[in-house]
């Protein structure tokens, strides 16, 4: 199945990716960003935000945005 996976960290980027049917929202963020806490992100399906246990389906739009700005001073 087709989704798009719109990564604020860094950099960031957008691109439509290719996941396997059922995936969670927790599975898609520890398959996209492995050394990174899912406590740091604000996590959106379609604009809205989502529970870690969300099931994504065709034509999705997943959004990872860090709450944290490695960097910024307090």
């Amino acid at each position: 199945m087709r989704i798009m996976f719109i990564n604020n960290h860094g950099s960031g980027f957008a691109d439509f990716i290719d996941i396997q049917d059922g995936l969670t929202v927790e599975q898609l963020f520890h398959q996209q960003m492995p050394s990174c806490k899912p406590e740091d992100f604000l996590i959106r399906v379609n604009r809205q935000p989502v529970t870690r246990d969300t099931r994504l389906v065709e034509g999705d739009r997943v959004s990872m945005t860090p709450t944290k700005i490695e960097g910024a001073v307090a």
